[in-house]
């Protein structure tokens, strides 16, 4: 599995985008703390399309191997459209979102090597902290469809099977520190 394919251009494409819409009040650049207490670094960039139209893009990337051999290396990519009620990065909004991810890891006697993608609707409030900072608390439900090979956690070539799975539930928890440009 080679999961750090892409990183290289995941930035420069968010770099891009910054670089060409970067007006004061219409770019906010976010990290999820949620994220972070599962060990997960994450940025997202957040771009005005019009006064109370936005679209998000999201990136979290974990590569971490715990003790034990315990592991769940991802990377995930969550695009939104959102809809503000009052004003962009101020107050309530909706969204809808894409999620799509790769996975690799396992904490007990199995392993999982697969892929996710659905999508799902997101409610969220902003709170203003400072002229430049904001507070964002986000929480969504959804759609995935996974697939995946299911295998021992001791290497087995013989033992692997191929599965997927639908999954209905919570796609989205955030608690993020935003900085508007």
């Amino acid at each position: 599995m080679s999961i750090g394919k892409g990183k290289t251009a995941w930035s420069v494409l968010i770099l891009f985008w910054v670089c060409l819409v970067g007006n004061a009040q219409k770019v906010a650049l976010k990290t999820n703390a949620l994220y972070w207490l599962t060990t997960t670094p994450n940025a997202s960039v957040e771009f005005a399309l019009s006064n109370k139209i936005t679209l998000e893009a999201l990136a979290a990337y974990n590569p971490w191997t715990f003790r034990d051999d315990k592991k769940m290396k991802f990377w995930l990519v969550q695009p939104e459209f959102r809809y503000w009620f009052c004003e962009k990065f101020e107050g309530h909004f909706v969204g809808i979102h894409l999620h799509g991810a790769q996975y690799f890891g396992g904490f007990k006697e199995r392993r999982y090597d697969g892929y996710l993608a659905g999508a799902g609707v997101t409610y969220g409030y902003d709170w203003i902290l400072a002229p430049h900072w904001n507070l964002e608390l986000a929480i969504g439900a959804g759609y995935a469809r996974m697939w995946y090979d299911e295998m021992p956690r001791i290497p087995c070539k013989k033992c692997v099977r191929s599965r997927h799975k639908d999954y209905l539930g919570p796609t989205k928890a955030a608690l993020s520190i935003c900085y508007l440009f």
